[in-house]
């Protein structure tokens, strides 16, 4: 009776907590010291990219931060459904970054989940520092740096190792955020980790594959249109545009 009571119980976790969670945690869920890790480590993040943006970009990178913003925040609006009743959306961390840079795509991202939380609710406030955490740092530094190797080994100004590393590194990102979202939960006594882990990565394995799909997509239209937009661009496609030879 008490297996069959425990059992129940994962499964109503699983259900009516975990899935409708996706990445973004709302308040409530985490225990005061991962909440304050959280903190500290969004506030560093920030500060370390605001530091870095100004010393290495360029005028013409401020708006297009503010046009990635927006169509990332838009983009972010539109669910996609996946089996099971359920749906997933864009985070959008490795585009960021594929377009600027893991620094200012850090920026852009933690704008975008601020206005979320405090305009829709989208993910708690208290949590806000972990949420900025988890897509912010792992989305956008981990997506960028995996697509960076992989476009290095396939061929950096090829659309070959620009799409491929993108795709993969926009699922992996997805699936190790699900991952360190599931220890956290676990962490703080939410959930327990049997039950958090498998339903946050195998549905995030799901939402993976379209963070991808429209990832490269949206590559894939900036390559064949304004492949300067693209972050450290591809010298090939810019020289190969008409307005180059002008």
């Amino acid at each position: 009776m008490t297996e069959l009571l425990l059992t129940g119980m994962s499964s109503f976790l699983a259900g009516s907590m975990i899935l409708p969670l996706a990445l973004h945690v709302p308040d409530g869920f985490l225990s005061l010291p991962i909440t304050l890790i959280g903190w500290v480590v969004a506030i560093a993040l920030i500060a370390i990219c605001l530091k870095r943006a100004q010393a290495e970009y360029q005028e013409r990178t401020v708006p297009l931060m503010g046009v990635c913003a927006a169509f990332i925040f838009a983009a972010q609006m539109i669910n996609f459904p996946i089996p099971g009743g359920t749906s997933g959306h864009l985070l959008g961390g490795t585009l960021a970054g594929a377009l600027l840079g893991p620094w200012a795509g850090s920026l852009v991202m933690a704008v975008v989940f601020i206005v979320q939380a405090f305009l829709f609710q989208d993910g708690g406030i208290t949590a806000l520092g972990f949420n900025i955490f988890l897509m912010g740092l792992i989305g956008t530094f981990g997506g960028y740096y995996l697509y960076a190797a992989i476009r290095k080994a396939l061929g950096w100004n090829s659309w070959r190792g620009i799409g491929t590393g993108a795709a993969i590194a926009a699922w992996a990102s997805v699936v190790v955020a699900s991952v360190v979202c599931a220890f956290a939960l676990a962490l703080s006594g939410t959930v327990p980790l049997n039950v958090a882990l498998p339903a946050m990565v195998f549905w995030h394995m799901l939402i993976g594959i379209g963070e991808a799909l429209i990832t490269v997509v949206a590559l894939g239209f900036i390559y064949r249109t304004r492949p300067d937009l693209i972050y450290k661009a591809p010298k090939n496609a810019i020289a190969s545009r008409p307005m180059a030879s002008r």
